[in-house]
């Protein structure tokens, strides 16, 4: 069975403790502290799989703990670090803390492998807290503990055109017909209960890679059916055909699908409306009107080309209609080439979501740290080595990497400590070459 929502726990390892212990030898009554360091715990680490397409493997395990790195040693022997554990996901997975539904990190494009949970680190045996005062400490420095989190998976395919439409319109047949894709296809609703891939190739070496979206029905935006389900493998997509039934074989009025269908795809995500689209008034084989003659759609009211009616209500709104035969394949030609050109205006790189929550914040507080100064000018400056790597990952220029950074700030305290500096509104307030100015 197809599965693309996982929620599973993850735990880091626990670092190893210090050792502590002397150095005893025959003739050396005094040897000194030898007590070893303890290894460092196992990371979480996620890595790309090219295959897997599904999330099945988590149905039944749900519970990800990596090894406790092993305590320190005498004779100034270290502990082994442990392994790490390495968790295989598909392409396109996006992993959120399960709490607060935010990204983690989105396992796309160029991200492979990521560490998501770092094991503790090891603690210093005592051989390390000599000094002239103190030769015989018999302290040593327990293992950091681990970091653990809920996480939830969710598989996002990664495809450049989405095919939408409610069920029974024609998608899988579509998608068969013009790519190597075998989706089940026969004469019922909800045929297709998995998102199916398909490479399109053009005569010309171009090409794109199409998705048949499951059939979406109304209420979908609000979990009805397998909403949600559905409408989160149309996020990454480039361009969208709306497949509709123009011939009206079960009654339905294409106009009115597709407007029910941009509804519930702006009440899930309103940017999905904002994506280019394209309407394929499938089934014009069974079709009767002529030009000119009295005969209506078959199995519709409509005594007009249904067709000639879909292009005077969607192409006055920059939507272009394509009248095409998933089964004859007339007109799926000029709708592949009218798309390839439309993906030609829109951004190459595939959709990828950003980083919203930081995981190494779980254990950090107000413990992370950091200095705050104002300089001669006025200008208050804060600096430290998380707050230069947050820099270095997070887009300032989008809106959600701004508030991304705006909640570390909140969360770590340095906002707080930044007011009983005494900043004021409309300051300005500098971090490693970035200066903004500051509001409540």
């Amino acid at each position: 069975m197809f599965a693309d929502y996982a929620k599973i726990f993850i735990k880091s390892g626990k670092g190893g403790d210090g050792h502590v212990s002397f150095r005893r030898e025959l003739y050396v009554p005094a040897g000194g502290p030898d007590g070893g360091n303890g290894g460092k715990g196992g990371d979480i680490i996620f890595e790309i799989d090219d295959g897997l397409n599904t999330l099945t493997d988590f149905r039944y395990k749900h519970k990800f703990v990596a090894g406790n790195g092993e305590p320190g040693g005498k004779k100034r022997c270290s502990g082994k670090n442990a392994e790490d554990l390495i968790i295989k996901v598909p392409e396109g997975t996006v992993i959120k803390d399960f709490e607060s539904g935010k990204v983690i990190t989105d396992m796309s494009g160029e991200n492979r492998r990521e560490v998501v949970l770092k094991g503790g680190r090891g603690g210093l045996g005592n051989m390390n807290y000599a000094t002239a005062t103190m030769q015989a400490p018999q302290y040593a420095q327990p293992g950091k503990d681990g970091q653990e989190l809920w996480v939830q998976l969710e598989l996002k395919v990664i495809a450049d055109v989405g095919l939408v439409g409610f069920p029974n319109v024609g998608k899988s047949t579509l998608l068969s017909r013009v790519s190597n894709a075998r989706p089940k296809i026969a004469n019922y609703h909800f045929t297709t209960l998995n998102p199916h891939l398909g490479v399109v190739d053009l005569d010309d070496g171009a090409g794109f890679v199409m998705a048949d979206i499951p059939g979406l029905i109304e209420g979908a935006s609000q979990g009805v059916g397998l909403g949600h389900d559905f409408l989160r493998h149309i996020e990454r997509t480039k361009v969208l055909i709306h497949v509709v039934d123009a011939a009206s074989t079960e009654g339905r009025d294409p106009v009115e699908d597709i407007r029910i269908i941009n509804k519930e795809l702006n009440a899930y995500n309103p940017e999905l409306t904002k994506r280019p689209q394209v309407i394929a008034a499938n089934k014009i084989d069974a079709v009767y009107w002529e030009e000119g003659g009295d005969g209506a759609a078959s199995g519709s009211a409509e005594t007009e080309n249904p067709v000639e009616r879909l292009r005077k209500t969607f192409e006055p709104e920059g939507i272009k209609v394509y009248p095409i035969s998933a089964v004859t394949g007339k007109g799926v030609k000029e709708l592949l080439y009218a798309v390839h050109q439309l993906l030609q205006t829109v951004e190459q790189a595939p959709k990828v979501f950003a980083k919203e929550f930081d995981v190494n914040l779980l254990n950090a507080g107000s413990n992370l740290p950091y200095t705050i100064e104002k300089d001669g000018d006025g200008v208050y400056v804060a600096e430290g080595p998380r707050i230069e790597k947050m820099l270095g990952y997070t887009n300032l220029n989008s809106e959600k990497g701004f508030l991304f950074f705006q909640n570390f700030l909140k969360e770590t305290g340095i906002l707080d400590d930044l007011e009983k500096a005494g900043i004021q509104e409309g300051d300005t307030v500098r971090m490693y070459g970035f200066t903004f100015d500051y509001y409540k």
